[in-house]
């Protein structure tokens, strides 16, 4: 596998502004699409990539100073890869850990199952399948009951919800009545 130029280079807010681009472009995310959440690095910082974000329509959220939790997605996912199994004391090089990462975060979006999403797979919800996925669940349950209603206590099954909507700071009730 071939990896691009800017994972090899430290970080500089030229290559965060090309990755968000082509992260953007690649994904299809139009206008007021996204809210980018990141830290208080001086590459989400600068002027381009400022100036960037407000071009392509994005909305920012900053983590708080100081705070090694701010984002509670990402730090679900390094924790997930710090105790997969799989995960080694240490890699040989730093393409062995490429080739895991590549292998684990394939497997974390496409095959994992996260409960926080209604069991459906990170790429399901991002691609818009997970309706669709959830329609079926639900048809297939509702066969199993159809066929032996006994087999279940009060009610019929239903696949569990997908989320509305995912917050890494919440507003406050009062807060949203505000700015209404």
């Amino acid at each position: 596998m071939s990896w691009p130029g800017w994972c090899r280079r430290p970080e500089t807010a030229e290559l965060a502004e090309a990755f968000i681009a082509d992260a953007l472009a690649r994904q299809g995310i139009g206008r007021d699409q996204l809210s980018l959440h990141a830290d208080q690095g001086t590459s989400m910082t600068s002027k381009p990539v400022t100036q960037l974000l407000v071009d392509l329509g994005v909305a920012r959220s900053d983590s708080r100073p100081h705070v090694s939790n701010d984002s509670p997605f990402s730090e679900a996912n390094f924790k997930t890869l710090k105790y997969c199994p799989a995960f080694p004391g240490r890699f040989g090089s730093i393409e062995d850990a490429r080739a895991f990462c590549s292998v684990f975060f394939d497997h974390y979006n496409h095959v994992h199952r996260h409960a926080g999403i209604g069991l459906h797979t990170p790429a399901s919800v991002h691609y818009g399948t997970a309706g669709d996925i959830r329609a079926q669940r639900a048809a297939t349950l509702d066969a199993v009951y159809a066929a032996n209603p006994g087999r279940f206590r009060h009610r019929p099954p239903s696949p569990p919800k997908l989320p509305t909507v995912a917050w890494i700071n919440e507003p406050t009730a009062e807060a949203l009545i505000r700015s209404a």
